[in-house]
């Protein structure tokens, strides 16, 4: 990475570029991570590579590249998502004097090819399904169990709990924010609201990185519930920032085709639209949306995976780009 000097103060700033890649198969949405098996205990981490300025024009130019390099892997769509910034995000210990780590953070879609697995075997990396990070986010099955059993009362409770002396404003109450988040006493369940869910169980003191950042809802508790897999540095709140992008995406953006196969059936397509937003959609509801919109085309031939009869064959209609701007499945939120 690229290192900055402030003269007057000295401090040091370096710039990374953490990507967010995302594929789908059988059909979970797959996360790729790298560590994991540092005997040091360190969790995993989302990919990051250095932006060079002298070699990269654009930091996606940068990103492009590095994956490239180190995973041989080909990457569809790419969109930046947020720039991290926060002091202390990438330090072990708040009171580190490292050189403070700005991260650019992007969504990359992809499909899991096996070479992918390879590019990135020195350093450990693997796909991994991202409701291992975020159990709760997933109703394909049904209402998460989790929710009822040890969330929700844990959250209730900080959320009648008045805010510590010198806590930021906010718009929004703890128990506003509960509800809205979390679709508590009300709102329905928004799946767009994943980073929202995770930001709240952080600042709760329920997630493992919490305690690791020293924060004082966190050190209170005696014990802090397993509540997924914890990531390295802010990597999680940048996995939750991908989530909540994508879900959104896919009802205004046809990027669902950039995690599909050349030619699929409707039953894979809803499948792998299901594993984004983690919802259950109706068949007969969805083929018809598939068909109002306009989005794929019948190719005339069938396909044997589904194990039954032949499936029909589709592809992307890309012509519908053309046609309107904001081609996509739009889904109405889940109501659960």
């Amino acid at each position: 990475m690229k290192a900055a000097e402030n003269a007057s103060s000295g401090a040091r700033i370096e710039i990374g570029l953490n990507a967010a890649i995302v594929a789908v198969e059988d059909p979970t949405p797959l996360i790729l991570v790298v560590g994991g098996c540092d005997p040091s205990g360190e969790p995993e981490s989302l990919p990051y590579g250095p932006f060079d300025p002298l070699t990269h024009r654009t930091f996606e130019i940068g990103l492009r590249s590095w994956v490239a390099e180190q995973a041989a892997l080909k990457l569809g769509h790419v969109e930046q998502l947020y720039t991290f910034g926060d002091r202390g995000r990438h330090t072990l210990q708040q009171r580190d004097s490292a050189p403070h780590v700005v991260s650019v953070g992007y969504l990359a879609l992809t499909r899991p090819e096996p070479q992918a697995q390879l590019g990135f075997a020195r350093e450990g990396a693997n796909w991994r399904s991202w409701y291992a990070y975020f159990p709760w986010e997933d109703w394909r099955a049904g209402r998460p169990a989790v929710l009822d059993q040890t969330i929700l009362p844990l959250l209730r409770e900080w959320a009648a709990e008045p805010p510590a002396a010198g806590a930021p404003m906010r718009a929004l109450g703890r128990i506003e924010r509960l509800r809205l988040s979390f679709g508590v006493d009300g709102p329905p369940w928004d799946e767009e609201r994943a980073l929202d869910r995770y930001e709240l169980l952080y600042e709760a003191g329920l997630a493992m990185e919490a305690r690791r950042d020293e924060r004082p809802a966190a050190l209170r508790r005696d014990e802090i519930p397993a509540l997924g897999r914890p990531m390295r540095f802010d990597h999680r709140r940048i996995l939750a920032t991908a989530i909540s992008r994508l879900r959104a995406k896919l009802k205004y953006r046809p990027v669902v085709f950039e995690l599909m196969p050349d030619t699929f059936t409707l039953t894979e397509l809803q499948r792998t639209v299901e594993a984004i937003s983690g919802r259950h959609l109706h068949k007969q509801n969805f083929r018809r949306l598939v068909e109002k919109t306009a989005l794929v085309e019948p190719t005339g031939a069938t396909s044997d995976r589904t194990g039954g009869r032949p499936a029909a064959l589709f592809r992307f209609r890309r012509e519908v780009l053309l046609e309107r701007p904001a081609p996509g499945l739009r889904f109405g939120s889940a109501g659960a």
